[in-house]
């Protein structure tokens, strides 16, 4: 993110009703987008994001998790989606920034921290293994499981000031 930069809300979503995927398709003009998640899941699941409706395997990520007690790391790489941290049957937040998403000249990373207060604190860096600048994002939870009624969604777009 750039010095001196601003957040500008592009869009936000409270859902209704329970939803598997929300996604993000009208943004341009940004350096780096932001994306804040509040809200619960039907059951404890990953948070995930797609680029593009890419599919492919072309996503990695590794993450540190502590629960107040202890510690861990893990590594995924060659996913069909990116996993930026989990979303629990208690609140969540999530805080993702997606930087550089309109570069058509390198991968994208993505910085990704979890709070929920009754299980975990995560960190989690992300890449998408693809040059394409960031068209579209499907925010989902890797599974069957469905965002529940009042999780709400707010992306921010950063430009430099």
């Amino acid at each position: 993110m750039a010095a001196g930069s601003t957040y500008t809300p592009i869009a936000t979503t409270t859902l209704g009703s329970a939803q598997s995927v929300v996604s993000f398709n009208s943004f341009s003009g940004y350096t780096d987008l932001y994306l804040v998640v509040a809200g619960t899941c039907s059951a404890s699941s990953y948070f995930t994001l797609r680029f593009n409706s890419d599919t492919a395997t072309n996503y990695s990520n590794t993450e540190l998790v502590g629960d107040g007690s202890s510690a861990s790391s893990s590594r995924n790489t060659s996913s069909n989606y990116m996993y930026i941290g989990a979303i629990r049957t208690t609140q969540s937040n999530i805080l993702t920034s997606i930087q550089n998403y309109s570069n058509a000249t390198t991968y994208k990373t993505v910085l990704s921290r979890t709070n929920n207060a009754a299980t975990e604190t995560k960190a989690v860096v992300g890449l998408w293994r693809n040059t394409a600048a960031i068209t579209s994002m499907d925010c989902g939870t890797g599974g069957a499981n469905t965002f529940q009624v009042g999780t709400t969604f707010t992306l921010y777009g950063i430009a430099s000031a």
